[in-house]
């Protein structure tokens, strides 16, 4: 299509009582085309600003911006994560689990090199250095499906 068939394609759509406009092509918003349309995309559908508030309203709270069948947007659901983005998740969890363990460990590891640790404190060391060590099995390439070691008292 060129610019003039745009123009005369688009130019009337235009209707001056909208500030939004959204195009399923870009995907996006545009506001207030009414200069140049010929450099405009040419599914432009006007929208109220109240739509446009509600639209990026549920797009901060989590939801997507799609168009439907008419090429108007609406809110949809988002994607499910991918593979490699569970495994990245799974990935940052052990290691915020590991620098957990890690601080305990180095308190519990002084009380005993120092000669000052209780029984008690004995066997929390013990139990966060097992802790840990489970933790380094962790496969994370198996996520969404890990069973993390439970995390000592």
């Amino acid at each position: 299509m060129n610019n003039k068939e745009i123009r005369q394609n688009v130019w009337p759509d235009y209707d001056r009582n909208y500030d939004y406009f959204y195009s399923a092509s870009a995907p996006g918003f545009v506001y207030r085309p009414y200069d140049d349309p010929e450099n405009y995309p040419a599914d432009l559908k006007p929208i109220s600003n109240d739509l446009h508030n509600q639209l990026l309203d549920g797009q901060a709270n989590g939801k997507r911006i799609v168009a439907d069948g008419n090429g108007y947007p609406v809110l949809a659901d988002p994607l499910p994560p991918t593979p490699a983005q569970l495994q990245q998740q799974a990935e940052s969890e052990k290691r915020y689990r590991l620098s957990q363990a890690k601080e305990k460990i180095d308190i519990g590891q002084d009380a005993v090199d120092l000669d000052m640790a209780t029984k008690e404190e004995k066997a929390a060391l013990l139990a966060w250095k097992k802790y840990r060590v489970l933790l380094n099995r962790v496969d994370c390439s198996t996520a969404p499906d890990i069973v993390w070691p439970e995390q000592p008292e």
